[in-house]
């Protein structure tokens, strides 16, 4: 009886934190199908009337505020940022795993506190190099930029690749396998699910980064989707909302399709090195 009750206890606490979660997403969504857009005209924490104007208007009015360029130039610098970013980390978790050299840990303890600041306090440093490299107003600067700060979170990878037996690459060799060929062809496929974490965090970052882009985008039709929502007016609360929530499908998406993956590359990765 009393297992009984602690589990009914637990899955009602669940519950309840699972609404607490789950109330402001549905509040966002009924909110993008408010007919009148304006957030003043809601019914205490719904709107009065609901339509699917907002979402034909988020795609087809954007003479003021171009969605569907925003949404362009975030989905590139995601990608882009996805692309470069996982190829650095992945490279530097691997030789942090499976090389030895001098400078190998003092390399390792210098990223752990580097990565105990919060990284907008760079952002004056990285708006003067940017300044001085011409990239303001550039979305490559933002891809490098992500990019290269991608592999300060390298930990993870490097502790899955130490869950590999060394033992393999010690038989490649014997067999006159090269220490690429050894990278490209037998432990990078047995690393596929933590390429596909490295991807998809690599990607999430940069697609609803705030901070960053308006801090190096000046022009309007360079915004990305989280600077441009932020630019609406007070007015336009049904299309910031139905822009918040069409933004968030992709993401939503990935995590669904890849989430075993990633539960694998996390769960394997998680090893002290």
């Amino acid at each position: 009886m009393r297992k009984k009750l602690d589990t009914a206890w637990t899955y009602g606490l669940l519950v309840i934190v699972a609404f607490i979660f789950f109330f402001p997403c549905l509040w966002l969504i009924l909110a993008s199908f408010s007919k009148s857009g304006s957030i003043y005209s809601f019914e205490g924490f719904f709107p009065k009337s609901y339509s699917l104007a907002t979402f034909h208007k988020l795609f087809t009015d954007t003479k003021m505020y171009n969605y569907p360029r925003w949404f362009l130039n975030t989905l590139f610098v995601a990608s882009g940022s996805c692309i470069l970013g996982t190829f650095l980390t992945i490279l530097t978790a691997y030789t942090m795993s499976r090389f030895q050299f001098k400078a190998r840990k003092p390399m390792m303890k210098t990223t752990m506190v580097l990565g105990m600041f919060p990284s907008f306090m760079g952002m004056t440093a990285v708006y003067l190099l940017m300044t001085q490299f011409g990239l303001i107003n550039h979305l490559w600067g933002l891809i490098l930029i992500y990019a290269g700060g991608a592999p300060m979170g390298y930990l993870t990878q490097k502790g899955f690749f130490d869950t590999i037996p060394r033992a393999i690459d010690e038989a490649a060799k014997i067999d006159g396998a090269t220490n690429l060929q050894i990278f490209l062809q037998i432990n990078l496929p047995l690393a596929k699910p933590m390429i596909v974490y490295t991807a998809l965090t690599s990607f999430t970052w940069p697609w609803s980064d705030f901070v960053l882009p308006k801090l190096l985008l000046k022009e309007k039709d360079l915004y990305t989707v989280a600077v441009g929502l932020m630019s609406l007016d007070e007015t336009e609360f049904a299309r910031f909302a139905a822009g918040s929530v069409f933004i968030a499908l992709p993401i939503v998406i990935l995590y669904f399709c890849l989430v075993k993956n990633m539960v694998d590359g996390i769960a394997q990765g998680a090893v002290k090195g």
